[in-house]
């Protein structure tokens, strides 16, 4: 048995239960409301829409993955998990994370197509185009999660079996690691460059062209719900890219084991939460879709 690292007092531990009941809660509740009412106006059916829904369905298994079981952890105390369990965790985290990189890059072509090219836009992003970009995500998901899994599945524990986390990460798991790491560190970071460095340069590549774009608008309400819709989006990936980023270039040091979960805490559960609030919750129409649902 893994058994994981949660040591509190009792204020910190009321303090920490509530804390990720209410982000679990709260990222559920608002990441439903979300892929509801695309599915339910017919007007959403469209591509930005379609990977919205498609990066809260991914939202809502983050944080099923992770928060529930920690909720389990932090109730019961029973502080265990089995081989088995964890490495079921950490192939599903992985998956998500991955997906959710695949989206937000496809989501900033959407946006790049939207403004650059607009009379081409329902020509480039047709439905058959759409669908496969999310096919493209998932499978890219699983290939790169089924990779990264079992490379860590080629580790030596040898000097201790306390995760220093809250859920089964790679990176804790390669600081209780004696031997068997030299595979994880090459797919590691050829999927750093695949699905990190390469999405943020084409993402802000992309960027570069709208705000170039946006500038020329010459009505200031174009330019200025054009900057909102992609300031949301660039505010995300900032996020969500240097925290998952920090924690895997953060040296494996107990000087570090804070900083690093803390870090690990923003993009596998605040995240999640935030992405719906950012992204659709401003939107009009989203926004009016809710209020003709509700009336």
């Amino acid at each position: 048995m893994l058994p994981f690292f949660m040591k509190a007092d009792d204020k910190i531990f009321i303090f920490s239960t509530v804390f990720f009941f209410l982000i679990y809660f709260i990222g559920i509740l608002v990441n439903f409301i979300i892929i509801t009412v695309i599915c339910l106006d017919f007007h959403l059916h469209t591509p930005m829409y379609l990977f919205l829904c498609n990066l809260s369905i991914i939202d809502i298994c983050y944080t099923t993955i992770i928060v529930p079981k920690l909720l389990y952890i932090l109730l019961s105390g029973n502080n265990t998990i089995s081989f088995t369990q964890c490495f079921i965790q950490m192939y599903f985290v992985f998956l998500a994370g991955t997906t959710e990189d695949t989206v937000l890059f496809i989501m900033a072509y959407d946006r790049y197509v939207a403004i650059c090219h607009p009379l081409h836009y329902h020509r480039i992003l047709n439905k058959k185009i759409c669908i496969l970009l999310i096919m493209v995500a998932w499978l890219s998901g699983c290939s790169n999660s089924s990779l990264l899994t079992s490379s860590v599945l080629k580790m030596f524990f040898c000097s201790s079996s306390t995760i220093h986390q809250i859920f089964c990460d790679a990176k804790a798991l390669i600081n209780i690691a004696c031997s068997g790491t030299e595979m994880f560190y090459i797919v590691m970071y050829t999927e750093c460059f695949v699905f990190g460095l390469c999405p943020v340069m084409c993402n802000l590549m992309s960027y570069v062209k709208i705000i170039r774009v946006i500038l020329r608008i010459k009505s200031k309400d174009g330019r200025r719900k054009a900057f909102s819709t992609c300031s949301f989006h660039l505010m995300v990936m900032a996020i969500y890219y240097g925290s998952s980023t920090a924690v895997y270039m953060i040296p494996p040091s107990a000087r570090y084991a804070l900083l690093e979960q803390i870090f690990t805490m923003l993009f596998s559960t605040v995240v999640p939460m935030l992405n719906p609030l950012i992204y659709s919750l401003r939107n009009k129409e989203i926004k009016n879709s809710l209020r003709k649902l509700l009336a």
